[in-house]
Parts: structure tokens; sequence; C-alpha cells
């Protein structure tokens, strides 16, 4: 494993260097969010993803013979100071900015895709903060028997992997398989497809990926539907003997409004939870609205509930975008969110050491570079009950302030 990461390192640094050293490169927009030129940018980049990428002319300078290759490429650093001077120099239930007073890496990332004769492949290696931090909640299961062990330090430098087939059925039907990044929400893993550069408290506690199979079926040039079987929430190896059921409608008008509607649910609780194996389930939707020219409008909600042994889990969440741009170079985005928990007596919580958490985020974003974004951002957290680090240790504030000034590029 630390041959691994020492090869993997040196690979993130030649990258590092190509990408101050070329001046080129394709945006991965996330699916549903608007960000950056408004959903025309999305609509091209959910086109380029069911390719595979772009051509690889477009990289190389030439055509091939063999398809559609793109190779791509982000770094992500930060200082941040947290007002409250924790003595474990930790920003707590932060995704994924959670380091105080050192100049760090949140996630750096290589990323392959390609398309050859209909066969489409995805390929992300990452390693940082980020990764380390979301794969916490994957399942760990030791060796025995001939087999390896599997859990966190296996998984967590794969952001994605997956294979698949475009059907020419209709507009086109694609089939694949493999490790996804969750479509639930419409914040990105990558920093430079958000508005600000903390995630939503959305983001941090709702799934991050999920391994299994999906079907995308294109139905006009505004709507998209896609069904879905996963191991569930967060999980390479499923920790459970369920399985989770997916289904999504994306909607777009070009350069105006981009909307999702998803459900998904299933049995997410370990095996020999006191709360047994009951039907998670989760809706959730959110609308982006180009405005004008200047200005973009998000709006994002979740609810889910759980009937379980203990009786009712459930939760309701929502946070408020904004986003004006001063001019081709300069941008100032706002935040707020809030989300609220149920827990019964007796069961485990699924989110929070608390009822409830809430955010209010203030960041000033310039782009010097096509290919570079440093953003200077004001985070104010909340929550009900002493859930943040502060100088008296950690679990012993219930709020928290921080400044962060985080740069990424990309190629």
């Amino acid at each position: 494993m630390i041959a691994v990461q020492r090869m993997f390192g040196a690979v993130v640094v030649l990258v590092g260097v190509q990408v101050f050293a070329q001046d080129g490169g394709a945006d991965a927009l996330s699916e549903v969010a608007a960000v950056d030129g408004g959903t025309d940018e999305v609509q091209a980049q959910r086109e380029r993803d069911r390719l595979g990428g772009e051509s690889a002319a477009a990289l190389l300078g030439q055509e091939t013979a063999a398809g559609k290759f793109t190779f791509a490429g982000t770094v992500e650093a930060f200082y941040q100071w947290n007002f409250n001077q924790p003595s474990d120099q930790v920003t707590a239930f932060r995704g994924f900015d959670n380091r105080h007073n050192t100049f760090t890496i949140a996630n750096a990332v290589l990323d392959a895709r390609w398309d050859f004769k209909q066969v489409v492949g995805r390929l992300a290696l990452q390693i940082g903060h980020t990764p380390s931090t979301y794969y916490l909640a994957e399942p760990g299961f030791g060796p025995g028997a001939g087999t390896n062990a599997t859990g966190i330090e296996l998984w967590k430098y794969l952001q994605q992997a997956n294979v698949g087939y475009s059907f020419d059925i209709g507009r086109g039907v694609l089939v694949d398989t493999g490790i996804f990044l969750s479509p639930i929400g419409p914040e990105a893993m990558q920093v430079k497809d958000n508005w600000n550069f903390s995630r939503s408290n959305l983001f941090y506690g709702l799934p991050y990926y999920h391994t299994g199979v999906r079907v995308s079926v294109p139905l006009s040039d505004r709507w998209t539907v896609t069904v879905a079987g996963f191991n569930g929430w967060n999980s390479v190896v499923d920790g459970n003997d369920g399985k989770s059921l997916m289904a999504q409608g994306t909607y777009t008008i070009e350069g105006k409004l981009a909307a999702s509607f998803l459900y998904f649910g299933g049995p997410e609780r370990p095996r020999g939870a006191a709360e047994g194996q009951p039907w998670r389930h989760l809706v959730d939707a959110h609308v982006t609205w180009i405005t004008g020219p200047r200005f973009s409008l998000l709006v994002h909600a979740n609810a889910g509930a759980e009937p379980n042994a203990r009786g009712l889990s459930g939760w309701v969440a929502g946070a408020l975008y904004g986003r004006v741009t001063l001019t081709d170079w300069l941008f100032v985005a706002g935040r707020a969110d809030v989300f609220v928990e149920q827990t019964p007596t007796g069961a485990a919580s699924i989110f929070w050491a608390a009822p409830w958490m809430a955010s209010q985020t203030l960041t000033v974003e310039a782009k010097p570079h096509p290919q570079v974004s440093a953003r200077l951002e004001y985070r104010h957290d909340e929550a009900g009950g002493p859930v943040f680090s502060t100088r008296n240790g950690p679990l012993t504030g219930p709020r928290q302030d921080t400044l962060t000034l985080g740069l990424t590029t990309w190629f």
C-alpha cells in the first residue's frame, strides 16, 4: 500500500506541473447543477459523459481510430482558520475542508474516460482529506478463508470506476456498472464545479457514492430518466443482505433551468443492528434557475423516513444558493442550509450527534486563469448540541466560524 501511495503521489506531482504548463482542458460539470456557464454547459457535459468524454483530437490534436478518450485532473488545496481554535486541529462535521491552521491538500484526482465502439468507461483515482473522510462509512470486514480484508483502506483511492455499453435504441440507452458518485443533490465532488468552496450539510450528511448497475434513457431533449440498483449508501461491499433502488428524472431548458427529482429506497442499517433491516426512503429535488447573465439561484430539498424496530427515524433538510457574476472572472456566492433529524429512543442516529445542523456561507471567487479558481470563504456552523471542537476539546461547542482560502486547478 505504501508503494501504491508513493507511485500515485508521484503521478499527482507530475499532473500538477502539467496543470500550470498547459492551457486547455474540459470542465467536468455536475450532471444537474448549473455552474459558471449555465445549463447549456450542463447539457453539453451530459452528452460528453454519454459518449465517454471529449474526443482524443481535443487533447492530442489529431483524430484516432481507437475511439474517444479524455484525461483530466484536479488539485484542491486550502488554508483554514477556525475561530474556535480547536485543540484537536479539526473543523468538525465539514466536508471536506476539515483542518484548522494548516496548508493542506483536500483532494488530488486523475480521471480517465473513454468510448470505444459504444463501450464506455471511467476510472478516477484520488488521494487527500476528501476521500479519507467520505469513505469512513464504507463497511469493513476482515480476511478469512483465502480472502482479503475489505474496507476504507482498500477502496478510498477510487472515486469512480465503471464500464458500460450504449445501445442504439431510440435516443440511446446507456447501461453501466461499477462505482458511481451519488446523484443525490446538486453539489459535486469537485470543488470547481460548485459555487462555494465548502459543501453544504446536505452534501456532507447524504450518501457520496454507490456501487451497482444503472440504466439511463433520454426521453427527449429535455427529459432523461435513470433507474438503478445499488448496494446502498456508501458501500463498495454491501454491509447488509438487501439492495437499494433508485429512480431519477432530470429536466433541462438550455441556458435557463435544470431540475432533478429522485427517489432512493432500500435497507441501509448494517447486519445485526438493533433497528433491524428496515427500508429507508429518501426523496430529493433541486432546481437551478439562470435568471440572467448576472444571477443564478439554486434550491435543494431532501427528506426521508425509516420505520425501524425502535420507532420512526427521519429527516427534513433544505438549502438555498445564490450566485452573482460581477465580471467574467469575479463571482460572489451565498448559501444557507438546515438539516433536522428525528431519532427515536434507543436507535442510532442516521446522520448527526445533534438533532439539527445549520450553516451560512459567503464565498468570493476569482478566476485569474480558465483552469484556476481562488476562493475566500467565511462560514458559520451551528448545531442543536455541542458537536464542534473548541479549545476545550472535541464535542464541546455548539457553533463554529471559519475563514478559508482555497485554490483549485484542473486540466
